[in-house]
This record gives C-alpha cells, sequence and structure tokens, in this order.
C-alpha cells in the first residue's frame, strides 16, 4: 500500500508537469507568428510536396523529391531536422507496400535537444521554395517488385505541412 501511494505520487506529479501553459502575451498576435521558432508549430504559409517517378525499376534509385514552398510576403523558415535537407538521421516518412504492411527503416535514429539550435533552420525567401532529393533505397528496405505509398510524418518537429502522400510501382 505504501508503495502504491509512492507511485501515484510520482505519476500526478510527472504528469502535472506536463500541463500545457495557455496564458496570452500582451504582443498582438502578429508578432507572436513571426517570433515562433518551435518546431511543434505547422506554419500555414510554409508547405511541403512530394514527388516520386509513377515507375522504378528495380536496382535504380528510389529518388524521392521533396519541396518546401513559402506562400508569405516575408522569409519564413522551418526545422531541418525529419527532413531531406539533413543526411538520414531519423524516420520521417513511412513507406508501405499495397497490403498496408510498413517496409522496415534501416537508417540512423539521432537523438535530439530542445530546442534546436539556430543552425536547424533553414530560410525560404518570400514566394519561393527550396528542394532536396533523397534515395529512399538509403533508409527502406524496399526489395521486392510491388505498388509503395509514401506519406511525410515529420510535420511534429519541421513545421511543414504536407497534406498528400506519393505511390510509385517498384517493377523488374
Amino acid at each position: 500500500m505504501k508503495n502504491y501511494k509512492l507511485i501515484l505520487s510520482a505519476a500526478l506529479l510527472t504528469l502535472s508537469a506536463c500541463s500545457v501553459n495557455n496564458t496570452k502575451k500582451a504582443n498582438s498576435s502578429a508578432d507572436s507568428v513571426a517570433n515562433q521558432t518551435t518546431p511543434a508549430t505547422v506554419s500555414d504559409s510554409l508547405t511541403a510536396k512530394l514527388q516520386i517517378k509513377n515507375t522504378i525499376k528495380i536496382g535504380e534509385p528510389v529518388e524521392l523529391k521533396f519541396t518546401v514552398y513559402n506562400t508569405a510576403d516575408t522569409a519564413r523558415q522551418f526545422c531541418k531536422w525529419h527532413t531531406p535537407f539533413e543526411p538520414l538521421m531519423s524516420k520521417y516518412i513511412e513507406v508501405k507496400d499495397a497490403n498496408g504492411q510498413e517496409m522496415q527503416y534501416k537508417g540512423a535514429m539521432a537523438k535530439r535537444i530542445m530546442p534546436p539550435p539556430a543552425s536547424a533552420y533553414l530560410k525560404v525567401n518570400a514566394k519561393d521554395s527550396l528542394s532536396v532529393t533523397a534515395d529512399l533505397l538509403k533508409a527502406f528496405d524496399i526489395s521486392k517488385p510491388a505498388k509503395y505509398t509514401i506519406v511525410y510524418v515529420g510535420q511534429n518537429m519541421s513545421g511543414l505541412a504536407v497534406k498528400d502522400s506519393v505511390s510509385f510501382e517498384y517493377v523488374k
């Protein structure tokens, strides 16, 4: 019984430390949006799009093009962590076959300090875009002929919104 009370007290203390602070600042809403640098907020002016060839032959690289668009009238920034803009350091996309089976991620998994340092952010000028290409074979076990679907899942870290998935046919 004594251990139960100790465990319950520790759990309540832990949960109370994780509460959200909803206090409002006196700054205008435009100032608060412009000064946000936390990667957990998805920007409405920064979006990303995935592109891949419809058909890829076994033995060819499986190149995914990742483009970030800034639709705002001013420059914006995003955290490059959990995007192809950095070497493969995390699983920021899911690759599934037509049966819904997820392909095994075989890349590195980096532990990060929070908040991200200034060097972790990339700037996108107003009405501009940045693109990068990544070979998925370096991080995923894609070896069998099939139709595959790719979904971006790194938005909580990068702050980028990707609305659509992409698919490709892997053929002999």
